[in-house]
């Protein structure tokens, strides 16, 4: 009995660190092109489309953003819980990708099919419809990464997942910010978010179908953490608290950057039409540098390298700021600043799994599920609150949906929007990532680990 134990321990363990093959990690990766094309679709138009399509008042819409988010995040959590507990022969993070990718799809299209109401009457559809949007997307989202999560417990493979999804992330994000405003023109936002359902329908069952769970089987049969143990560690995993303040900070960035960037081609360039170059700009050398991240990421570590593009970044703000209505040096800004927010979008999924471990190992308490669910939380208020303050300054600046020309003070705004309120947030992104150090803990992590495993 003894032996057969221990030989189901070994096989259990080299299961666990089993290495993905290339084509199951480019099968996860494809999975985010569904979650996060309609995600940069919403970050980047939902708001200008209130405002300017629905005829929303920007400080409404900046207020819905906000609310929404903070719900969202409440239902990460629970999510996080849910997903913990699924038991399914399926594994217990894909099978929701399985189960909730139509009706996920069908609130996207909702969103963008605002009837003509009173202003009451949009009000409420629009409150109703994001809210619901927000329960299933969460319940795609919070699967999806906590996947990441039980794929395997080798790191590099973890960090190669994480870059492979945002490969797609990044075709989603390119297709959407340079495509978006013609395709628009032409079809119209519903028949557009219909295109963009049918594609997240696609992508998320073909990664159902080939992604394998297998980290924890063996445990999660045996045992479940409660709620409030599972609760208690992870708001004393240091890492996972940095890694989460770091998200919030870095999704505010990328909501003022994609979502502001229209009404700065409008009202400060003067063109809205220039809008998918700045798109290109943003999204093609993010792309393009994916490609390469994986060879920096093994020989520096996913911290080291997360925060050399946060040098980057703010080198783009600086060289948009030399003049902000020309588009050159916008550009410019641009593709500088898109390649330095690459790592972050590449590697924070795989930075909030290895607190995972982290936890495990200082708290002896693994919860994924509720780890991820947690973290998104934070990404997600941080996206809430950049679109937030898009709408509030907007408001603030006197901005009227519609207009030809907007206020000295709105114009103001806009230019603040896309330089000097982004600039801030990614000097305390910097701060904050000098103090996450789990990259040269995680050998030792996992070697303990193990001995724990081979002593019981």
């Amino acid at each position: 009995m003894l032996e057969s134990k221990q030989d189901d321990i070994l096989l259990n363990d080299s299961i666990e660190m089993e290495q993905p093959k290339r084509k199951e990690l480019w099968s996860y990766g494809l999975g985010s092109f569904g979650v996060y094309a309609v995600s940069t679709w919403i970050g980047a138009f939902l708001t200008f489309y209130y405002t300017d399509s629905v005829g929303l008042a920007a400080a409404t819409v900046g207020t819905l953003m906000l609310l929404a988010r903070l719900f969202d995040g409440i239902t990460d959590v629970g999510m996080g819980y849910v997903v913990d507990r699924t038991k399914s022969k399926h594994g217990k993070a894909k099978p929701w990708l399985l189960w909730t990718s139509v009706p996920f799809a069908l609130t996207t299209v909702l969103l963008f099919s605002v009837p003509d109401l009173s202003y009451t009457g949009k009000l409420i559809y629009v409150y109703t419809t994001y809210f619901l949007f927000i329960i299933f997307f969460t319940m795609i989202a919070i699967p999806y990464k906590t996947l990441m999560g039980v794929m395997t417990l080798h790191q590099h493979s973890r960090s190669l997942a994480n870059i492979y999804s945002a490969i797609f992330t990044m075709i989603g994000n390119l297709m959407v910010m340079t495509l978006t405003q013609p395709l628009v023109a032409s079809i119209g936002w519903t028949n557009l978010s219909i295109l963009y359902g049918i594609l997240t329908i696609i992508t998320l069952f073909l990664t159902f179908r080939v992604v394998k769970e297998r980290v924890g089987i063996e445990k999660e049969q045996k045992e479940s953490v409660p709620f409030k143990v599972g609760l208690k560690g992870l708001f004393n995993n240091k890492y996972w608290v940095i890694v989460t303040i770091y998200s919030v900070s870095f999704n505010i960035t990328i909501a003022l950057t994609q979502g502001a960037v229209l009404y700065h081609s409008q009202y400060i360039l003067g063109n809205i039409n220039y809008y998918p170059l700045v798109g290109l700009a943003l999204s093609a050398p993010m792309l393009i540098g994916l490609f390469f991240v994986g060879p920096f990421v093994e020989k520096f570590g996913k911290r080291n390298v997360v925060l050399a593009g946060c040098f980057l970044f703010l080198t783009g703000f600086f060289i948009r700021m030399i003049d902000p209505t020309s588009l050159i040096p916008f550009l410019v800004g641009s593709a500088i600043g898109g390649l330095g927010a690459m790592p972050g979008l590449a590697l924070t999924v795989a930075m909030v799994n290895d607190t995972v471990e982290y936890g495990d190992w200082r708290f002896k308490t693994r919860t994924e599920g509720l780890i991820n669910s947690a973290a998104s939380f934070g990404m997600k208020v941080g996206s809430g609150l950049g679109l937030a303050l898009i709408g509030w300054l907007l408001a603030f600046g006197g901005y009227v949906g519609g207009l030809s020309e907007q206020t000295p003070l709105a114009n103001q705004m806009i230019i603040a929007l896309n330089i000097y309120v982004p600039m801030t947030f990614v000097i305390i992104q910097m701060i904050l990532l000098f103090f996450f150090k789990i990259d040269k803990l995680y050998p030792t992590i996992l070697a303990e680990l193990q001995e724990r495993k081979d002593m019981s």
